[in-house]
C-alpha cells in the first residue's frame, strides 16, 4: 500500500509528523497521533488497522492522490484546526461566538452564528473544543447524509423542521455576502422564487429535508462533497521544501525539453562568462590572488554591462519574432535575462570591488617602497590606474553606488508597490553609468559600441519628436471610468499605425506627467481602424493620478456638463415632450412618467461622470511584439487571462472574430470578398478556449459589451455546429457549489440561467462558476477534443503562472506567458 509522509509545521519549534498506511476498507473506526507538545488527537475515518505514528521529518515518498490525498489533507487540517483553536481558548478551554467569528474569517454574522448555534451542542453559549472538532469532523469526514442535515439545520432557522419563503431568502441574502456578489432586490427575489419552486415538490409553501436532499441530489458531485470550505479557514504554514523544489525541478529532463530554447541560452551565457574567467586568469597567472580576482570581475562586467542592453532593444526584439531566429531564441523570457544579468552584474560589481580593496591593503603592508596606502589607492589618482586621467578608482566608486542604488529600485516590492516612479527615475542613471563605465574601464568601449549604437538609435526612434513626426499628433479622444479603478482610454489612431493582436505600446500623457512613459497591452482589435484602446488599472502613483485626473474632468471639453445633458434630454426623451404638449401630464400616469424621467435623467448623469468626450494630448511608443503574435499560427489556442491581464486577449478575440467572420464570406473560386480586405489574412486558428478569472463581480464589467458582441456573432452570424470561441468565467471570491455557504446560491444561479439563458452574474449566455477553475479538468476536456495543436497563452499573476505551466508540461501543450 502507498504510504503518505507529511510534515506540518505547528510553529516554530514544534512539528507534526504523520504517516499512515492508506487502507481502502470504509471503516471510520477512529485512531489517535500524538503531537509535541499538545497531545494526542483524534484522527477520525481511519480504519482501526491503521498505523499512526511519529516518524523524523521527510519528504513525501509515495501517494495514491486519488484515493487519499484528500483525506490526508483534512486531516492535517483537522490537527491544525484544533492547535489554532486550542490557543484561541486560553486556559478556560471555551470558544465564545466572537472568537469564533474572528477564527472562521466570515464575512458576515449569519453563516458563523448559525455554525456557532449547532456546533454548540449542550447549548451553553460557548464552544468546547471538543465540540468543535467533532463537528468539523462530521462536515469533512462525515456521511452526505449527515452533512445534508448539517446544512438543512443552518437554513432552518426557526428550528421548525422545514423552510419557509422567509428562511431561504435571508440564506441566500448571506450567501450572497459570503460570495461578494451585488444583486438588486428584484434578483433577490428571482433566485427565491425560482429555488424554492423547484424544491417544493409538493407545493405547500414549506421546504422539508426530503425535499432539499432530491433537489440537490440532482447537482452530480454536491451532495459527496458538500462541506465548509475547511482549507480556506486557517492554512498551516508553507512547505519549507518549496524553495528548494522550485530549484530542483529546474534540472529535470522533462523541464529541460519543455523550456529547450531558455536552457540552450542560459547555457550559452554562462560559457561565455567561464570562458572570460579562465581567459582572464590565464592572462593575469602571475599576480596575486586580489588582482586576479579584481580582473576577472573586470572582465565579466565589461561583457556583461553590455549584454544587458541587447535585451532592451524593443524594436530589435519585435522584428525577430517575425523570422526564423524566433524558433530558436527565447524572445519571450528577454525580461528575465534582463533581471538575471543585473543580479550579475551586481555580483561581478561587489567582486571587483572587494577585490581591489583587498589588492589595496596588500600593497600598503606588502609592499612599502611604493609609499601608497591603501587610502592613496582607492580615492585619488596617486597610484596611475586608469586609462584616462589615472579615474579608474575615482570612477568606480560611483557607478558602484548607482547600481547599488538601480538593483534595489528595480526589487518588487518598490517596482510593484506602488512605487513604479521611483523604479523608473532611478532607472535613468544607466546615462551616468555607461559613460562612467567608459571612463573606467579601458577595453569597455569595445565591447559596448555595438549593442550601444542600436540602443541610441532606437532611443531616438523612439523619442516624441521622431513619434510626433511619424504619427502626427494622436490625443486621447474618449475616456470610460470602469470599476475597480480601471481607466479605459480611447485612443485616435494614426493611419501609418500598424500593429498585431496582443502587441504594447509605451504612452506619455503630458498632463499625468512630462516625462514618464509607461507600457500597455492594446486592448483593441487591429482591424479597428479609426481608434486604439487601452485599459489602464490602478496600481501605482502615475496610473492613481490618471484616473483621479479624468474622475474630475468636466465631460465637455469646455467644461460644461449641463450642456451635454440637456442635449441628451432632447435627444433621448422627445416621447416625454410630446406627452407633455399633449396636455397628459396630470394624474398618477402623469406623476409615475415624471419620476420616471427623472430617474432616467439621473441614470444619463452618472454616464456623463463615467463615459466622457475628451480631448487630452498624449505620445505613443510602439508597438512592440509579445509571444501572442503566433496566435493565428496556432491551431487550438487557449487563451488565459487573470484580471486586467484579460487586455491582450480582448484584443486577441476580436481580431479572431473579424478574421474568421471574414474567411466564412469569401468566395471559394474567385476569392472575392464581402467584408473587404480583413478577408485577405488567412489563419490555422480553429478553436479558441477564452477563461477569465476574476475575484470580484465588477471585474467582469471592463469588458462586458465585448463578451456580449462575440457571443451575439456566434449565435447568429456563425453557422457551424461547434463554435470557434467558447468562453469560460470563473469569480475566486465566489463560494463554490460544495460550499454550505454558496451551494444554495449557485444551484439558484444554475436554474435561473437554465430558465432564462443569461447568467445573472455577468448578464452573459456564459454561466460564471464560482472558485478557482480546475485545471487538471478543463486541460483533459481541451486534450480530449483534439482540435489541433494546443497552445496556452497567459496573462497574469506569476504565481497562477506557474501553476499552469505545470499543467501544460504534464499535458504537453506549448506554453507562452506575457509579463505585466
Amino acid at each position: 500500500m502507498p504510504v503518505a509522509n507529511y510534515t506540518t509545521q505547528t510553529s516554530q519549534d514544534d512539528f507534526v509528523n504523520l504517516a499512515y498506511d492508506d487502507k481502502t476498507s470504509t471503516d471510520t473506526d477512529d485512531v489517535t497521533i500524538e503531537f509535541e507538545g499538545v497531545g494526542r488527537l483524534p484522527i477520525p475515518g481511519r480504519a482501526s488497522n491503521s498505523q499512526c505514528h511519529f516518524e523524523n521529518e521527510k519528504t513525501v515518498t509515495s501517494m495514491d492522490f486519488k484515493t487519499s490525498a484528500t483525506h490526508d489533507e483534512d486531516t492535517k487540517w483537522l490537527a491544525w484546526m484544533e492547535i489554532q483553536f486550542k490557543k484561541i481558548a486560553g486556559s478556560k478551554g471555551l470558544i465564545e461566538l466572537e472568537d469564533f467569528k474572528s477564527a472562521l474569517g466570515v464575512k458576515k454574522s449569519f453563516f458563523a452564528e448559525r455554525f456557532f448555534s449547532l456546533f454548540d451542542t449542550d447549548k451553553s453559549g460557548s464552544i468546547e473544543c471538543s465540540e468543535l472538532i467533532d463537528g468539523l469532523r462530521m462536515l469533512t469526514k462525515g456521511t452526505p447524509a449527515q452533512k445534508l442535515k448539517f446544512l438543512f439545520n443552518v437554513y432552518d432557522i426557526d428550528g421548525s423542521d422545514a423552510i419557509d419563503r422567509n428562511e431561504l431568502k435571508i440564506v441566500l441574502q448571506s450567501c450572497m455576502e459570503e460570495s461578494s456578489l451585488s444583486f438588486g432586490e428584484n434578483d433577490l427575489n428571482k433566485l427565491t422564487e425560482v429555488l424554492f419552486n423547484a424544491a417544493d415538490n409538493d407545493n405547500n409553501g414549506i421546504i422539508t429535508f426530503q425535499e432539499l436532499k432530491a433537489q440537490i441530489e440532482q447537482h452530480p458531485g454536491v451532495m459527496e462533497n458538500l462541506t465548509l470550505s475547511a482549507a480556506n479557514w486557517l492554512k498551516p504554514p508553507g512547505d519549507s521544501k518549496g524553495f528548494r523544489m522550485r530549484w530542483t525541478k529546474s534540472f529535470t529532463l522533462k523541464y529541460i525539453v519543455n523550456n529547450l530554447r531558455k536552457v540552450l541560452f542560459l547555457a550559452l551565457y554562462i560559457t561565455i562568462n567561464i570562458i572570460l574567467t579562465v581567459y582572464t586568469v590565464y592572462r593575469y597567472r602571475d599576480s596575486n590572488g586580489f588582482v586576479i580576482v579584481a580582473r576577472v570581475g573586470g572582465m565579466n562586467l565589461n561583457f556583461n554591462c553590455s549584454f544587458i542592453l541587447v535585451f532592451l532593444l524593443r524594436n530589435c526584439i519585435t522584428y525577430l519574432r517575425a523570422t526564423f531566429l524566433a524558433n530558436y531564441l527565447p524572445l519571450d523570457q528577454h525580461i528575465d535575462f534582463h533581471k538575471l544579468v543585473g543580479r550579475l552584474i551586481l555580483f561581478y560589481a561587489i567582486l571587483h570591488s572587494v577585490a581591489h580593496i583587498g589588492n589595496a591593503l596588500y600593497i600598503e603592508h606588502s609592499m612599502p617602497q611604493s609609499n601608497l596606502t591603501s587610502v592613496d589607492i582607492l580615492f585619488t589618482t596617486k597610484a596611475g590606474i586608469g586609462w584616462v586621467g589615472a579615474s579608474a578608482y575615482i570612477t568606480g566608486w560611483p557607478i558602484l553606488l548607482i547600481l547599488i542604488t538601480m538593483f534595489i529600485c528595480s526589487l518588487p516590492f518598490v517596482r510593484r508597490g506602488g512605487y513604479f516612479e521611483v523604479f523608473y527615475w532611478t532607472h535613468m542613471l544607466y546615462i551616468p553609468f555607461w559613460i562612467l563605465l567608459i571612463l573606467h574601464g579601458p577595453i569597455f568601449w569595445m565591447f559596448f559600441i555595438g549593442p550601444g549604437l542600436i540602443f541610441v538609435v532606437e532611443k531616438i526612434s523612439r523619442s516624441k519628436l521622431f513619434k510626433k513626426a511619424k504619427y502626427g499628433g494622436t490625443h486621447i479622444s474618449d475616456v470610460n471610468l470602469l470599476p475597480s479603478g480601471v481607466c479605459h482610454l480611447i485612443i485616435t489612431r494614426p493611419d501609418s499605425f500598424r500593429y498585431q493582436p496582443g502587441d504594447y505600446i509605451f504612452i506619455q500623457i503630458p498632463v499625468i506627467a512630462a516625462h514618464e512613459w509607461h507600457p500597455f497591452t492594446i486592448s483593441s482589435a487591429p482591424e479597428m481602424k479609426d481608434s486604439l484602446w487601452l485599459h489602464v488599472r490602478s496600481a501605482g502613483n502615475w496610473t492613481r493620478k490618471l484616473y483621479k485626473y479624468f474622475s474630475e474632468l468636466d465631460p465637455m471639453n469646455e467644461g460644461k456638463p449641463e450642456v451635454v445633458l440637456q442635449k441628451r434630454r432632447l435627444t433621448l426623451s422627445p416621447s416625454l415632450l410630446n406627452f407633455k404638449a399633449s396636455g397628459h401630464s396630470s394624474g398618477r400616469r402623469g406623476t409615475q412618467y415624471l419620476e420616471k424621467s427623472q430617474k432616467q435623467l439621473a441614470h444619463e448623469k452618472r454616464v456623463a461622470q463615467k463615459n466622457k468626450k475628451v480631448q487630452v494630448e498624449c505620445y505613443i511608443d510602439g508597438p512592440y511584439g509579445t509571444a501572442t503574435r503566433e496566435i493565428f499560427d496556432t491551431e487550438h489556442a487557449v487563451l488565459i487571462a487573470a484580471g486586467i491581464g484579460v487586455t491582450p486577449m480582448a484584443s486577441i478575440l476580436q481580431s479572431a472574430m473579424y478574421r474568421y467572420r471574414a474567411s466564412m464570406s469569401t468566395c471559394p473560386r474567385c476569392q472575392h470578398s464581402f467584408y473587404g480586405p480583413v478577408s485577405d489574412q488567412t489563419m490555422a486558428l480553429k478553436k479558441v478556449d477564452f477563461i477569465w478569472i476574476n475575484r470580484e463581480q465588477k471585474s467582469f464589467e471592463w469588458f462586458l459589451g465585448l463578451l456580449n458582441h462575440i457571443e451575439m456573432e456566434l449565435c447568429n452570424e456563425i453557422k457551424t455546429t461547434e463554435k470557434m470561441i467558447e468562453m469560460h468565467m470563473f469569480m475566486t471570491a465566489a463560494q463554490d457549489k460544495t460550499d454550505m455557504k454558496g451551494v444554495g446560491l449557485q444551484i439558484a444561479l444554475d436554474l435561473i440561467h437554465k430558465r432564462d439563458n443569461r447568467d445573472l452574474i455577468t448578464g452573459l449566455q456564459t454561466r460564471t462558476q464560482a472558485g478557482r477553475p480546475n485545471w487538471e479538468k478543463i486541460f483533459d476536456r481541451i486534450s480530449k477534443e483534439k482540435r489541433g495543436k494546443v497552445k496556452i497563452f497567459f496573462c497574469g499573476s506569476p504565481q497562477l503562472g506557474k501553476t499552469i505551466k505545470k499543467m501544460c508540461m504534464r499535458y504537453r501543450f506549448n506554453f507562452s506567458k506575457e509579463h505585466f
